[in-house]
């Protein structure tokens, strides 16, 4: 099948030259280099020369310093046809396949059958088919290469001093190489790279900006102890040094780590050694939200803060809801439902910055505060121990701040425009009205006043 092919693009060709300038046919005069064994049979058809050539063949095209080497050719006056064993050699590449076709008036190259081509800087590409065009003057500025049929690409990669990195490699349905430095990559396309495995439809790469794209379904994922993985509709990665420093998802983005899932319009994360230093969130469509095991924060924009992978400060800001889980280690939860929640304007949520014991665990929270309108409500334990069910304290406020210990409510501080109400399920509980800046402890007594909780999104 190939090899008719080959013989098949003889009527196509002829008709390109025949209309084509004299000129663009002689850019190039290969000549052979006659060998030992060789041996030649010339024919004349239609009043076009053709030479077939076997018993090894070298042809050189000294302006274009082409050397083409092949068990045997066929000559056309617009092309080489050579089969077995092919070698093809340029300045700018090696490669090796089973049969090539060159045709020297359009500076073009076909190869097929285990094709194998090198760049100097060490890039390679495999494959069973390639097409390869040279670059020319005011017509192509940049050498090209286009390989369907699921080829891979492993690119060549240093750091900024020169020494030699692992490389990346990438495999998809089809690839167009443009230049030294930017790549195309369409149908199931996958990305490797010591850091991150990406996945996706198609990929853009630009390997001397040190940038790429993923589209259609696309799928980043660290390679290192601590993996996360971002999912979108397109996802942007820059690097600097071969090295990963940011990944943005922008539609339905997702970021999963052991700590948390964080799911936004667009996702925007911050690598450093690759692990994850930062993460911004924000969207309309889909609001910014961070869930963990024991926390679900919601805000129009999440600002997360996690050294070393491990999260230590979440920023929440515009219509900000917090939530988590009591500890109902002294008393009975009223429903499975039941959380403590905290709004306002904005929510920052600290956490614990001691190594902790179990690494594979969120670190325990230490301090909640929300200011603008804030409001909270909490599960305690009741006065009475001998209670199982739990005490509900609720207070709005412009600023609330919850500190914890040992995971557990310690104080809460309330301030300015203070309002509230604690309800114990002892018959003979008793209230009064907190001042306007009052560090409540975590079983406070509140106005006998009642307002209307406002209502989880």
């Amino acid at each position: 099948m190939i090899a008719r092919r080959g013989v098949g693009t003889l009527v196509v060709c002829t008709t390109i030259v025949a209309v084509a300038p004299a000129r663009a046919q002689q850019r190039e005069t290969c000549r052979q280099i006659p060998l030992p064994s060789t041996h030649t049979n010339t024919l004349q058809v239609n009043g076009q020369t053709q030479v077939y050539i076997g018993g090894g063949v070298r042809i050189e095209c000294p302006r274009s310093r082409i050397t083409l080497r092949a068990d045997s050719a066929e000559q056309y006056p617009d092309k080489y046809y050579m089969v077995g064993h092919v070698n093809y050699e340029e300045p700018r590449l090696k490669l090796t396949s089973d049969f090539l076709t060159y045709y020297p008036g359009e500076e073009r190259v076909f190869a097929s059958g285990n094709v194998n081509a090198s760049l100097p800087n060490g890039s390679t590409l495999v494959g069973p088919i390639a097409e390869y065009k040279r670059a020319i003057p005011r017509t192509r500025p940049r050498a090209q290469m286009t390989a369907p049929a699921r080829p891979t690409i492993t690119v060549a990669q240093k750091d900024s001093a020169g020494r030699p990195l692992p490389p990346m490699t990438l495999v998809a349905q089809t690839v167009f190489m443009d230049g030294d430095s930017l790549l195309y990559g369409g149908g199931q396309v996958r990305l490797s790279r010591t850091e991150v495995l990406a996945s996706g439809d198609s990929i853009f790469i630009d390997t001397g900006r040190e940038t790429m794209r993923i589209m259609r379904e696309p799928r980043v994922e660290s390679r290192r102890a601590d993996p996360f993985t971002l999912t979108g509709v397109v996802i942007d990665a820059y690097s600097r040094a071969r090295k990963l420093e940011r990944v943005i998802s922008r539609g339905n983005a997702t970021a999963t780590n052991k700590d948390m899932t964080l799911r936004a319009d667009t996702i925007d994360l911050r690598v450093t050694g690759d692990l994850l230093e930062r993460a911004y969130a924000w969207g309309k469509t889909t609001r910014a939200h961070a869930t963990s095991t024991t926390q679900n924060v919601v805000a129009d924009s999440l600002f997360v803060l996690m050294p070393q992978q491990r999260v230590r400060v979440i920023r929440a800001y515009r219509q900000a809801f917090a939530e988590a889980k009591p500890d109902s280690v002294r008393f009975r939860a009223e429903a499975p439902d039941t959380t403590d929640w905290i709004r306002g304007d904005s929510i920052i949520a600290q956490f614990d910055t001691l190594p902790p014991r179990d690494t594979t665990k969120t670190p325990p929270m230490r301090q909640l505060f929300a200011g603008g309108g804030a409001s909270s409500l909490y599960h305690i334990a009741s006065n009475d121990t001998s209670i199982h069910r739990a005490a509900l304290n609720y207070v709005a406020a412009r600023r609330i701040t919850i500190d914890f210990v040992e995971s557990r409510v310690s104080t809460v501080t309330a301030r300015d425009s203070v309002a509230g109400v604690y309800q114990d399920p002892v018959a003979d509980s008793t209230a009064r009205r907190p001042g306007p800046a009052q560090r409540q402890p975590a079983k406070p007594v509140v106005p006998s006043i009642v307002p209307i909780p406002p209502r989880r999104p």
